[in-house]
């Protein structure tokens, strides 16, 4: 029998939980009225009962969907976000202020986020938001760049984002999330000074060892010398040149040692210090020898470009020095490297960056107002030493070699930087 309470109403309204005959539950809801006589008494109900579990489970997972999600920005380290069609945040949710020292509320009333983004990683940024705003698809942009966090430190965030096509004529927006990655970057260079730290460490030993060579090539030639039947021979000629090329190879390690690229070197500072050394080794006499040098500035090359090339300038200046200005009060010796695109180099103006000379031709030219070469003389098959150094280093480089005689001497050598 209902209750009173229950009787006194004029609708009938509840749900509740019906047992089917397989004996599994589902969910009701039932709806009636009561129907009463005269008097005003009830003398029967009508209604329906209708199944609402699917209803009821949907609404269900809806909850638990919303309890993970809320879970998962409570506990999100980084910062979950949503941006319109022009990149500004219009969604910030997780760790927003622990990253930037900014609350979400701030971004959403005044604060830009393009504000704390550091100067020189803006265009990086805004690069990729142009990317991804011309893709056709919903393709990810991953970025890291760095932030200045409230109280002034600079943080590095990777920000992965998607951009969102809609299905009605309203614009795309974008989504994605922040994490901070200050501590990975920071190891990252920890580690990095490390291996600068080795490979100056590596370099300065070689240049020491290479030194130490040379210094006992150089004994090896004092104790010689004090043997008068060899005294000016072709052995102390061979023990002098074997010393030269030693000391081209530690020069480059010198180079590479002291610069802050460890892979790379100016190879036109390099070669000043070449060719300065060469000369105050090969001065004769009185002789008045000039150099004459137009290098491209700011080329750099790397190891298995520089040494070869290095010892191939170390022969063609030790032989100009020792053999073109025989019987001669006075020469000139030019040596000319560059581009080939920008072959006359005028007063070294042309300026290319290191990404600019990537897989570019270049023009060595050394050359002499000399005696000449003999007319007996083969390049393609020279008889000294020095020369087939050169023909096999020119080789190794996959260049050319070209030799001139017109008013002297001049060797011109094409090569390639991939």
């Amino acid at each position: 029998m209902p209750s009173k309470s229950l009787l006194r109403k004029r609708k009938i309204s509840s749900r509740i939980q019906v047992q089917k005959k397989d004996g599994n539950y589902i969910y009701a809801e039932n709806y009636g009225i009561w129907l009463k006589d005269d008097k005003g008494k009830v003398y029967r109900a009508i209604g329906v009962i209708k199944n609402i579990t699917e209803s009821k489970l949907a609404i269900e997972n809806i909850a638990e969907s919303e309890r993970k999600y809320r879970s998962f920005i409570q506990n999100l380290h980084g910062i979950a976000l949503q941006l319109d069609e022009n990149f500004v945040p219009v969604f910030l949710n997780g760790a927003v202020e622990e990253i930037t020292g900014y609350s979400e509320e701030e971004f959403m009333s005044g604060i830009k986020w393009k504000d704390i983004i550091h100067p020189d990683d803006l265009s990086l940024v805004l690069k990729g938001e142009e990317k991804i705003r011309n893709s056709s698809s919903s393709d990810y942009e991953e970025i890291e760049f760095r932030i200045k966090h409230r109280d002034g430190r600079i943080k590095w965030v990777n920000e992965i984002y998607q951009k969102i096509q809609r299905e009605d004529v309203k614009p795309e927006f974008y989504q994605g999330t922040i994490y901070d990655v200050t501590e990975r970057k920071e190891t990252e260079k920890f580690l990095e000074n490390i291996e600068t730290a080795r490979k100056q460490e590596i370099h300065h030993r070689i240049k020491n060892n290479l030194q130490v060579i040379s210094s006992l090539l150089d004994l090896q030639v004092e104790k010689f010398n004090n043997r008068g039947c060899i005294e000016d021979s072709e052995i102390l000629e061979a023990f002098k040149e074997s010393q030269d090329r030693v000391i081209s190879m530690a020069l480059i390690h010198e180079e590479l040692y002291k610069g802050g690229v460890l892979d790379t070197l100016n190879f036109s500072s390099y070669v000043k210090k070449l060719t300065k050394n060469l000369f105050q080794t090969y001065r004769l006499g009185n002789a008045s020898t000039s150099l004459n040098m137009n290098l491209e500035e700011n080329i750099s090359l790397d190891m298995d470009t520089a040494i070869p090339l290095g010892i191939i300038i170390n022969e063609l200046v030790s032989n100009a020095l020792k053999y073109a200005f025989v019987d001669r009060d006075k020469g000139e010796i030019r040596i000319t490297l560059c581009v080939e695109e920008s072959r006359e180099c005028k007063d070294n103006k042309a300026g290319n960056n290191d990404e600019g000379l990537k897989g570019t031709s270049f023009i060595l030219t050394v050359s002499d107002n000399g005696i000449g070469m003999p007319e007996s003389f083969d390049l393609e098959n020279p008889d000294g030493l020095g020369i087939q150094l050169i023909t096999t280093l020119v080789d190794q480089l996959e260049g050319e070699i070209e030799l001139k005689r017109d008013n002297g001497t001049e060797f011109t050598i094409r090569f390639t930087v991939v």
